[in-house]
């Protein structure tokens, strides 16, 4: 295990120059582009001694279209460099460079990627009721709801019982619930352990009274973009910021963890 995450940290960490210089002569990585497909496959690898064929049998894979129904071009700086239509040659006979593009062009009438039919979600027939088939329908949480108060007028249902307004702990009313805490410094949140920056500090209207503190995580364990109802609080990205009590907060020496970092070395 250390050894894997030894090479997937010098693979992510090394110079664009140098990511490729690791691998062993006799392989090749290539993204893979396809005539009906927005997504690409980055950094496939080849080996050079493997056929046209065999290559298409592992492209087949990756794209879905069948070997008998590929034409593959091998593109560098978006320029034509090759056409592999020999299957029996080896992929080596192309000269192929790290980096490069194979784009496979589907040449199936009868393809199902053909106008994004694989990607484009707005393309499938969706099954939708409305809300008077809903309302006839036995067995469903509104007739389980339905016949609940029918039985009893006064009944309510667990989560319209939660639906209140939730009280305020009156920590959370006082200044002193920021006391230690500096914008600007690193900090650490609990629950979790979640490591970031504290970005703000006070009162936020859109949520409960008391004070908050915004903090922009280093990883996307948040659950917003530092805005709150349309209101932008501080700046970051999407699912990296979260308003939390202030209570919950603490500022010191929190460095950004190494996500490659082994944790024990000795385990196996």
């Amino acid at each position: 295990m250390a050894a894997d995450l030894a090479a997937l940290r010098n693979y992510v960490t090394a110079k664009d120059s140098e990511e490729h210089a690791r691998l062993p002569a006799h392989v090749v990585s290539l993204n893979i582009t396809h005539s009906n497909l927005a997504q690409t496959h980055m950094e496939i690898r080849f080996d050079r001694s493997s056929s046209v064929a065999e290559v298409k049998q592992r492209l087949h894979q990756h794209c879905g279209t069948p070997q008998q129904y590929q034409r593959l071009i091998l593109r560098s700086g978006g320029t034509d460099y090759a056409f592999l239509d020999d299957d029996t040659r080896m992929l080596g006979y192309y000269s192929p460079e790290h980096g490069m593009e194979l784009h496979v062009i589907d040449l199936d009438p009868h393809s199902l990627s053909k106008g994004g039919g694989l990607e484009d979600t707005s393309m499938i027939e969706k099954y939708r009721m409305t809300e008077e088939a809903y309302d006839k329908r036995e067995g469903t949480l509104r007739d389980w709801v339905r016949k609940k108060k029918a039985a009893n007028p006064d009944w309510m249902p667990e989560w319209e019982q939660k639906s209140g307004p939730r009280t305020v702990d009156p920590i959370d009313l006082s200044e002193e619930c920021m006391k230690g805490l500096e914008l600007g410094q690193r900090c650490e949140v609990d629950p979790g352990g979640r490591r970031g920056v504290l970005e703000y500090l006070g009162k936020v209207d859109g949520l409960a009274d008391g004070y908050w503190a915004g903090v922009r995580f280093d990883e996307p364990v948040g659950k917003g973009d530092g805005t709150v109802k349309g209101q932008r609080i501080f700046d970051c990205e999407a699912r990296y910021g979260g308003f939390i009590r202030p209570r919950n907060v603490r500022c010191g020496d929190f460095p950004e963890r190494d996500l490659l970092e082994d944790s024990d070395e000795d385990e196996l």
